[in-house]
């Protein structure tokens, strides 16, 4: 099978690439990626002699179109993907998030290849807290940033390729992802790579937002188990049930370290947070048999935590960067009126 991953040099695009050479020797691999300031070429290093590597944007057909005419597959995981970086400046994320999108179906349309289109729970909106209820592939759209309305625009893009056109694709949206070579300007990271430098991790407003957390190995197992035995043209969630609030998991990261728990900071909220994400991926579970790995959030927040204490080299160039640029934004509060 000839894959062609776009986005992958990104975190979960990389982890997908790494995994896919590791566990299916007789795919042949193509990354296509923009190298943005959020991929790191040296993720893909130890593979190099594997995989073809193309720096394009998925916007530009002329860049795509050879590409895509040459592969079985197209898993689609471009994409801006940061919040706090869509409130700034949305434009890059319409760019490539809906113009990069329609690139990508047109020539899916024109060679006939099969796509895989990786998207958000974010589309969803928010729950809140008590709510009992959790996304499902029934519940309606309802994105809050120009992030999630972007790629709430991408994944109804590929729908309506595939009823007018007839493209065999699938789509599958995904709770929030943390594991090894994840950008420092997310929260996990940031948190842990914060310790690691001496400076006081930070939550936004209260912390109680709660996130549905899932080890990214999992999540790229979730996708394979979508390419191998999904329905063309649905929708598949994928959740481990890790529900856990912000504050919990930087308490747990300090208590890792073995740090007081409350030695962190407030900080302004973002705007328009959304307050609570929850997915049920039941249907995954018992349509397609996919099953993930990381049950327990607490042993893959562990061997992240092991991951980045090791690779400072990988991490360490961007640091200084994100929090001068967090630190334009963001106002410690006073922990008492919390």
């Amino acid at each position: 099978m000839r894959v062609l991953v776009t986005g992958g040099a990104g975190f979960i695009g990389a982890n997908f690439v790494l995994r896919t050479l590791d566990t299916r020797p007789g795919v042949q691999v193509t990354v296509l990626d923009k190298f943005t300031y959020a991929a790191n070429p040296a993720t893909l290093e130890p593979v190099a002699d594997r995989v073809r590597v193309v720096r394009g944007d998925i916007a530009d057909a002329a860049v795509v179109d050879p590409l895509v005419a040459e592969s079985d597959l197209v898993v689609n995981f471009a994409a801006e993907s940061h919040n706090d970086n869509s409130l700034r400046d949305p434009s890059s994320f319409v760019q490539t998030n809906l113009v990069g999108t329609y690139t990508l179906l047109e020539s899916v349309r024109r060679y006939g290849a099969r796509l895989h289109h990786v998207s958000t729970d974010e589309v969803y909106g928010d729950l809140d807290l008590d709510d009992p209820t959790r996304f499902t592939e029934r519940t309606a759209y309802n994105p809050s940033s120009p992030y999630s309305s972007t790629k709430a625009g991408s994944d109804l893009l590929v729908r309506a390729w595939g009823r007018s056109f007839g493209i065999t694709a699938t789509i599958s949206n995904c709770s929030n992802n943390y594991g090894p070579y994840q950008h420092v300007e997310k929260f996990i990271p940031r948190q842990i790579t914060n310790v690691l430098s001496g400076i006081r991790p930070k939550l936004y407003g209260d912390g109680r937002n709660v996130r549905d957390w899932i080890h990214v190995d999992d999540h790229n197992d979730a996708v394979w188990a979508v390419v191998d035995r999904g329905e063309p043209g649905e929708t598949y969630l994928i959740g481990a049930d890790g529900e856990v609030d912000n504050r919990t998991v930087v308490e747990s990261i300090l208590e890792a370290f073995g740090r007081p728990r409350d030695e962190f900071d407030f900080v302004t909220d973002r705007a328009g947070h959304d307050r609570r994400y929850a997915i049920d991926s039941t249907r995954l579970r018992t349509e397609l048999g996919w099953t993930p790995h990381y049950t327990d959030f607490a042993s893959g927040l562990a061997a992240t935590i092991d991951w980045y204490r090791t690779h400072s080299d990988w991490w360490a160039p961007a640091k200084d960067g994100v929090e001068a640029s967090y630190a334009k934004t963001q106002t410690v509060l006073d922990r008492e009126g919390i």
